[in-house]
């Protein structure tokens, strides 16, 4: 029987983003998936500031930047005329990208070669057929005929997840009828490729996004997404029906000549609003979309996941090599569903206005949202929540419950200047991903290092700067503690690393 000591299923971004920390931090990690091979298309082609941290931290950032689209401006049309201009600016932060317009499968593709490089590689072909598991690990049954023996497992399956389904947790929620329409297709037509366009029509929204092409080096492929209102899972179009009811419905809808080329790839999805009961059953995980289904719109989907496989594999690791007890697991959904059940509820409400069919909605939509996203403090607002640079976990079991001065206990600490052990340049997060930081001040600090080294081994670094206070800062960039008092920060990490929650 083949062992590891981690078992990820799901070689999408959060599965790989999962391995790539577990590798990271000194974990064998074994990744296997049912697909045949790598995905060349996706739904999912934006990636916002706080994915970019993450990908960063990972070293897996790469080229990424350089082979995107910066289309941050979304112009919503009202037959011809141009009704809004919502423009997505760099959330500020010092994040390590502002957001791109880039495809998921490049996505994957980064963290796959990241993986590589740190020792590891997807198993195609490989699907989960059963798991197993009592007090010491999980014993899991493969497709082909494998049976590998792991200390835990975590489902990164997407919404069908066979994970979730033989660990037996609830995937309550709702599967909308509407259906909408996906195409990356060649037009040629008069429209700015600097930034996103959608239509406001009676038969339905159209939005169409231009999406960068290394390979042809041609600026003509654009991105589709069209309501099609009343179709449903009775009515499943192929490729070439799909094809004909874009040509009826973009000069329907845009009003604009346009001559359609060919197709690079064609899709359909129906909506589905689904939150996991739990993202834990004994000593298997959920993450990603197995973990929570929602809307596309605002790009959140792919970001949360990997936000979701960066909080559990530090915590893991942690656990794998007998630095932290299993209580501390149990921080992972405290933090990280409470941030879904958000995001599921932000994205309900921009669904409902994009395919508001009732006469009032449509006039809500049309006249009064509008103007509202039309002025400049609504875009600045809208640009930092669809990046998730404001997520915190303060409030949770190791966060202080928000008292004193910020960045606060949870908090997200940004990006800065720091300087190493041997009195080199640097900065906070690329210092971070697979190690904790202790951020001193230019002297002292001597006992602090000693009580976090003792704690957390060698799996910390010790970095300068002209901060008054210490502060220990987590792999995935939040604020773990800071003080000057040694018998305060073991306190914390006594808390966190035996019992999961530290005391108030």
């Amino acid at each position: 029987m083949d062992t590891t000591e981690v078992l990820v299923v799901g070689a999408g971004p959060t599965g790989l983003t999962l391995a790539c920390v577990l590798r990271l931090h000194g974990v064998a990690v074994r990744v296997v998936d049912r697909a045949p091979g790598p995905a060349t298309t996706s739904r999912a082609n934006f990636l916002h500031a706080r994915g970019s941290e993450v990908l960063h931290r990972l070293g897996a950032l790469g080229t990424l930047p350089e082979e995107s689209l910066r289309a941050m401006r979304i112009t919503t049309y009202l037959g011809d005329r141009p009704v809004m201009t919502l423009r997505f600016g760099d959330p500020g932060g010092r994040t390590a990208a502002p957001p791109m317009v880039v495809s998921q499968a490049k996505v994957e593709a980064a963290l796959r070669d990241r993986l590589a490089d740190l020792g590891g590689a997807p198993e195609w072909n490989t699907a989960l057929v059963d798991v197993d598991q009592d007090a010491d690990g999980v014993t899991v049954s493969l497709a082909d005929g494998q049976v590998v023996r792991a200390g835990w497992v975590i489902g990164c399956d997407g919404t069908g997840s066979t994970t979730r389904k033989l660990a037996g947790v609830g995937f309550p929620g709702v599967k909308l009828s509407e259906r909408f329409l996906l195409a990356d297709l060649r037009l040629d037509w008069d429209l700015d490729r600097s930034g996103t366009s959608g239509w406001i029509h009676p038969a339905g929204m159209l939005g169409a996004m231009p999406m960068p092409d290394q390979v042809s080096g041609r600026d003509d492929l654009w991105r589709l997404i069209a309501y099609d209102p009343g179709a449903g899972d009775h009515d499943k179009p192929g490729e070439q029906e799909i094809l004909h009811r874009l040509r009826r419905i973009l000069p329907e809808r845009t009003g604009r000549h346009v001559r359609i080329g060919e197709a690079e790839w064609v899709s359909q999805f129906t909506i589905h609003r689904r939150l996991a009961e739990r993202y834990r059953s004994g000593r298997v995980f959920l993450a990603g979309d197995a973990a929570h289904a929602h809307a596309p719109f605002g790009g959140q989907g792919m970001l949360t996941g990997v936000g979701d496989a960066e909080n559990l594999a530090w915590k893991l690791a942690l656990v794998v090599r007998g630095r932290a007890d299993a209580a501390l697991l149990d921080t992972y959904e405290a933090e990280r569903r409470p941030l879904a059940t958000e995001v599921l509820r932000g994205t309900a409400n921009v669904t409902k206005i994009n395919i508001a069919s009732s006469s009032v909605g449509r006039f809500l939509r049309d006249h009064v949202l509008v103007r509202l996203f039309n002025l400049a403090i609504v875009q600045r607002w809208t640009t930092y929540t669809t990046s998730q640079l404001w997520v915190s976990y303060r409030k949770g079991p190791l966060g202080d419950g928000g008292r004193g001065a910020r960045p606060r206990p949870g908090d997200r600490v940004s990006d800065r200047a720091v300087v190493r052990a041997d009195g080199s340049a640097s900065g906070l997060h690329a210092e971070l991903g697979g190690r904790w930081a202790l951020v001193v001040p230019q002297v002292g600090a001597d006992e602090l290092e000693t009580v976090a080294r003792q704690r957390l081994g060698e799996h910390l670094g010790v970095l300068r700067h002209d901060e008054e206070q210490t502060m220990l800062v987590r792999p995935d960039a939040h604020l773990a503690w800071r003080g000057s008092d040694p018998a305060g920060l073991e306190r914390w990490l006594d808390g966190t690393l035996r019992r999961g929650q530290v005391s108030r």
